[in-house]
């Protein structure tokens, strides 16, 4: 008789010796054997694990791919790359793009320069001209390089920020941006009817640009500061990324050239190892950046992500030590930065429905145009005409969307130099410029409450739940509920001095609550008591918002 162990189903066993069968990488071939062995072997963990695996292929959204670098269809490896790139080709040429320029780029995540490598030859076999950039490079390079060389599209091989186990398969359109619905739809039906990863045609042959984009882009970037000071000492942290070297040449041909980095995270290491993970908005993250700033008596601190189309500013608080601005703080700064010298008529500027509300109020100051979209730079991208800025709470910014039409750390952080640098030479600083804000637009405090939910089921009844019964009530405020479905999976509560909007992350295993309390300020003298009393309202709300979404 037959021997399957208690969970090794025929199929499940069937479906693995296929996978291994079609793969196109002999170690991955040689991981999901071993797997299956273990499991057939009654190894009740490798069942489990084979069954992950085999769940299915990773989903093909809005963000593109993204999941564990691992053997089979539920995970990022080249049989899974080069079906995914199959599907955008497909895509293309529905589309009536074939033959066109597709950019591929790439990080240096574990995998990453294999996957970019299988990409550049499923599209060449296609059909494509396929221009490869040269190295491994900030993902605003990509966007970038779509724009200028008149691509039909660009491939990003990232997982920007996430855990070091994973990497990522990101697309843009012939415009730049992100791809959004129907594509993503589209792109995952041409994969689904794509042949196994073994039968995809793969040719050599695209072509390795030169240094011409990344000039390119250095000196439109440099360009962006608005003021000449330029007297500023600047420390960076590319959280083991690729976005020093860029970094470092964009801020040097600006101008700034008093720049240390972390040393320790300053080269690109894909096991992240001094940070659990990478990313800027984690606390624990930049605790080597802050800890070099206060030694190195700086001026302006910037924390990159990994793939570097995040940015973080931190400064020195009025008690000297050193805190990372929300990105909510970051976002408005720059914001009327830009608006206080426009270089477009009838600007707009663009926020989404998750970040600070005083971005809508510093745009009529300034006589702006204002859109609020969905959380992502797909949206933000595509805000209407004459979009001059757009900002996400999670620390993504574009300040120049006319050439790179996604969020640019290395363009905001030039930015954020030339505004404090500005500050700097009127002996003020970038808390004081948002004391400003706070007296003209009233005082807007934002927080964020963050609970790990892998499982998507309980995750959907956790929202299902709160559409049922939302609260009528907040802190003794009175609230009114708003679900954004279908439209998005999104439910706002609202009241005259408080917001919380719930939504299940499109990245990570998370459901997240984003809070605003906000109060009027009317006077400097009374900015400390209103500050001190909108933080304990928030506190109470991050509390009672916890609370809702945990019972």
């Amino acid at each position: 008789m037959e021997h399957n162990p208690p969970g090794l189903t025929p199929a499940l066993r069937d479906r693995a010796l296929r996978w291994i069968a079609d793969d196109v990488t002999p170690h991955h071939r040689a991981e999901l054997r071993e797997l299956l062995a273990d499991a057939m072997n009654d190894q009740p963990d490798a069942v489990a694990q084979l069954r992950e695996r085999m769940a299915g292929e990773l989903t093909f959204g809005t963000a593109g791919l993204r999941g564990p670098v691992r053997a089979g269809p539920n995970g990022m490896n080249t049989a899974v790359v080069v079906r995914a790139t199959a599907g955008v080709a497909a895509w293309l040429r529905d589309e009536g793009r074939s033959g066109g320029t597709v950019i591929v780029g790439r990080d240096a995540r574990h995998g990453s320069a294999d996957f970019a490598r299988a990409t550049a030859e499923v599209l060449t076999a296609a059909g494509f001209d396929v221009r490869s950039l040269p190295a491994p490079l900030p993902t605003p390079l990509l966007a970038f390089a779509v724009r200028r060389l008149g691509a039909v599209a660009g491939i990003q091989i990232t997982a920007s920020h996430n855990p070091p186990a994973d990497n990522g398969y990101k697309v843009y359109d012939h415009t730049g941006a992100l791809i959004v619905p129907p594509a993503d739809r589209r792109i995952e039906s041409a994969i689904e009817a794509a042949p196994a990863a073994i039968s995809v045609p793969r040719s050599p042959g695209a072509r390795v640009l030169g240094d011409d984009v990344l000039q390119a882009y250095l000196d439109r970037v440099a360009a962006l500061p608005r003021g000449t000071a330029r007297e500023l000492r600047v420390v960076a942290t590319a959280l083991h990324g690729v976005g020093a070297d860029t970094l470092r040449l964009a801020l040097r041909r600006a101008g700034f050239t008093d720049l240390s980095f972390v040393p320790e995270q300053a080269k690109p290491d894909p096991d992240f190892p001094t940070v659990a993970f990478p990313n800027p908005e984690e606390p624990r993250a930049g605790e080597l950046l802050l800890d070099l700033a206060q030694r190195s008596e700086a001026d302006l601190a910037i924390a990159l992500d990994p793939d570097a189309d995040r940015c973080a500013l931190a400064v020195a608080g009025r008690d000297g030590r050193w805190r990372l601005l929300r990105g909510d703080e970051t976002g408005v700064l720059l914001a009327e930065h830009v608006l206080s010298a426009p270089t477009t008529p009838d600007p707009l500027v663009a926020t989404t429905i998750v970040s600070s509300s005083m971005l809508a109020s510093i745009a009529k100051a300034h006589g702006a145009r204002y859109e609020e979209t969905l959380t992502g730079f797909k949206w933000l991208a595509r805000a209407g005409a004459g979009l001059v800025y757009a900002y996400e709470e999670a620390l993504g910014i574009c300040v120049d969307p006319e050439t790179v039409r996604d969020k640019d750390g290395i363009a905001a952080a030039l930015l954020g130099c030339d505004l404090a640098a500005q500050a700097k030479a009127a002996n003020r600083s970038l808390l004081d410029l948002l004391d400003d804000l706070a007296l003209r637009h009233g005082l807007h405090l934002t927080d964020q409450v963050s609970l790990r939910i892998a499982d998507l089921t309980e995750r959907g009844r956790l929202m299902a739940r709160l559409r049922e019964h939302p609260p009528t009530e907040l802190l003794g405020t009175a609230v009114v509920a708003q679900d954004l479905l279908p439209r998005a999976d999104v439910l706002r509560l609202r009241g005259d001095d408080l917001r919380v909007v719930v939504r299940p992350s499109g990245t990570e295993p998370k459901l997240k609550a984003y809070l605003e309390v906000t109060s009027p300020v009317q006077t400097y003298a009374d900015l400390d008591r209103t500050r001190d009393l909108a933080e304990r309202r928030l506190a109470e709300l991050r509390a009672a918002v916890h609370d809702l979404l945990a019972h």
